[in-house]
C-alpha cells in the first residue's frame, strides 16, 4: 500500500473535478426554465423586465431566490415581475439544493456587458454614485459580496431604475429579514432628484460597457 500513498492526492483531485462536473451540469440542468426570461447566458430581457444575472455573485443571487420563495420580495401589489419571478421560484426551484445549484451555476457565467450608452451627465453622475453608492457597490459597481452588494455593472437602464424606485417607495427592501433590502431602502431616498438618477444610472451603465 505504501506504492501507491502518491496516488492519493490525484485521486482527491480527481473527486474535486468530477463533484464540480456534476454540480455545473445539475445548475445548468435546473437553470432550464430560467431561460425564456433570463437568456441562455443569463443576460437578461428588457422587454420581459428580467434583469442580467451572468456573473452575480452567487450568495446575492442564492439570497434573492430565497427572498422570493419566502416571500419577502414580489409580493407587493405594485411590484408585477417580482410577482411573476416569486410564481416561477416556487414551481422550479422547489428546494434549497436547486437555489444552491442555479445561484452557482449563474454566477459561472461570463458577466453581461452593455454596448450602447445611457444618456446623462457622466460627471454628476461619477460623483453621486461615488458619494451615495461606491462604498458598497465599489468603485466600478463591480458589487461587494462582503457588504451584501450586488454587481449593478451589467444591468440594463430600465431595471436599475424600477428598483431603485422600489426601494424608495417601499415595494422592495421592507421585510425585516431582508437587512440588505432595508439598508439600500434607506438609501434610496438619499437621492435628490429623477434627473440625478438618470446621471448615476448613465455612469452605472458605462462601468458595464466594454473597455
Amino acid at each position: 500500500m505504501m506504492g501507491f500513498r502518491w496516488l492519493q492526492p490525484l485521486f482527491g483531485c480527481a473527486l474535486l473535478l468530477s463533484s464540480g462536473t456534476v454540480w455545473a451540469a445539475d445548475g445548468k440542468a435546473r437553470f432550464t426554465p430560467c431561460v425564456a426570461c433570463h437568456g441562455s447566458q443569463g443576460e437578461g430581457n428588457t422587454a420581459l423586465g428580467a434583469p442580467a444575472i451572468a456573473g452575480q455573485d452567487a450568495a446575492y443571487v442564492q439570497r434573492q431566490l430565497q427572498h422570493f420563495r419566502a416571500g419577502r420580495r414580489g409580493a407587493h401589489q405594485s411590484d408585477t415581475f417580482g410577482a411573476q419571478m416569486r410564481a416561477a421560484g416556487a414551481t422550479t426551484l422547489k428546494d434549497d439544493a436547486a437555489v444552491t445549484a442555479v445561484a452557482a451555476y449563474v454566477a459561472a457565467l461570463p458577466k453581461t456587458q452593455r454596448a450602447a450608452p445611457v444618456k446623462g451627465d457622466l460627471r454628476n453622475g461619477n460623483n453621486l454614485y461615488h458619494g451615495k453608492c461606491g462604498a458598497c457597490h465599489g468603485g466600478h459597481a463591480e458589487g461587494n459580496p462582503a457588504l451584501n452588494a450586488p454587481r449593478l455593472a451589467g444591468l440594463d437602464a430600465v431595471y436599475i431604475r424600477r428598483q431603485f424606485s422600489h426601494f424608495r417607495d417601499g415595494v422592495r427592501g421592507t421585510d425585516p429579514k431582508d437587512v440588505p433590502g432595508r439598508q439600500m431602502a434607506m438609501m434610496a431616498r438619499t437621492l435628490p432628484t429623477e434627473r440625478d438618477l438618470d446621471d448615476v444610472i448613465a455612469f452605472i451603465h458605462q462601468q458595464g460597457r466594454p473597455q
